[in-house]
């Protein structure tokens, strides 16, 4: 089963997700907001349980992703700088 910070995260992402429908992307604003206290849950920014190296290795191929949003690319590089 999901966890609280998985299932609020996935409703975040849909959010963010250009394909996604605006009925579709209404009803995560209503769960995160009903559910989810806006979508601020314990553990969905929680580091501590995280390999570091993992965590950079992550970041590392969010700045070199063609894919990727240049805002996306930048926080990226922030948080890699904060390591």
């Amino acid at each position: 089963m999901a966890s609280e910070a998985q299932i609020a995260g996935g409703h975040k992402a849909n959010l963010n997700n250009p394909r996604t429908s605006n009925d579709s992307k209404q009803h995560s604003r209503e769960v995160l907001e009903n559910e989810f206290n806006g979508g601020n849950v314990p553990g969905a920014n929680d580091n501590q349980d995280k390999n570091p190296n993992n965590v950079a290795g992550g970041l590392k191929a969010t700045v070199n992703n063609p894919n990727v949003s240049d805002e996306a690319k930048r926080s990226a590089k922030e948080r890699l700088n904060q390591m």
